[in-house]
């Protein structure tokens, strides 16, 4: 087993910082279900829970990038995790504005953020790809800009609802799964 020194001075190995990232991920898969399944109850208007919801999201992602440049740091973890840092904040104030104007500025926001974080998502599992298990993440990044740019045609609707963005989520997770369990075999398979 390989280690190397953190930048604190400590050793931490690398079999450690891939458990960490098994573990993130299938808090990520669980968060991201049961989230859908409670908004698709809301998915026809904004009511006060679901712009908490909404908002929450995006903030899921910020601690969860947070966690997961502090685990994976001996791995290499790239500045781009922070740059995921900032995108979902942004995100999660500007979904709080536009919860405000209604759905179409929700998709919007909902749809540039899926667009930015994806692709941040694509290079940094790119980056991973020594770790294993990063193929289900590439996948992800690629159709999280895609799914962004329909988000962002689809706030031009007759009657747009949010049930496009809400099931966004539950692909996200499943793929957080796979690569959770794919990473449980580590490098050997990627």
């Amino acid at each position: 087993m390989s280690t190397t020194a953190a930048p604190s001075g400590t050793t931490t190995s690398a079999a450690s910082a891939t458990e960490a990232l098994r573990r993130l991920y299938f808090v990520r898969f669980a968060f991201a279900v049961v989230w859908a399944l409670v908004m698709f109850t809301m998915a026809e208007r904004i009511s006060p829970a679901g712009a908490v919801l909404l908002v929450l999201y995006p903030l899921f992602d910020v601690g969860a990038a947070v966690v997961d440049a502090r685990s994976s740091r001996s791995a290499g973890s790239p500045g781009l995790l922070y740059v995921n840092m900032a995108v979902s904040l942004l995100a999660a104030v500007g979904v709080a504005v536009a919860c405000a104007s209604g759905i179409p500025a929700v998709l919007r926001v909902w749809g540039a953020w899926a667009i930015v974080s994806g692709l941040v998502q694509l290079a940094v599992a790119v980056f991973r790809r020594a770790m294993g298990g990063q193929w289900p993440m590439i996948l992800s990044g690629a159709i999280s800009a895609l799914a962004g740019a329909s988000f962002l045609a689809s706030a031009g609707a007759d009657r747009p609802t949010l049930t496009s963005a809400i099931g966004y989520a539950v692909p996200g997770g499943v793929f957080f799964l796979v690569s959770a369990l794919r990473l449980k075999r580590g490098a050997r398979t990627d």
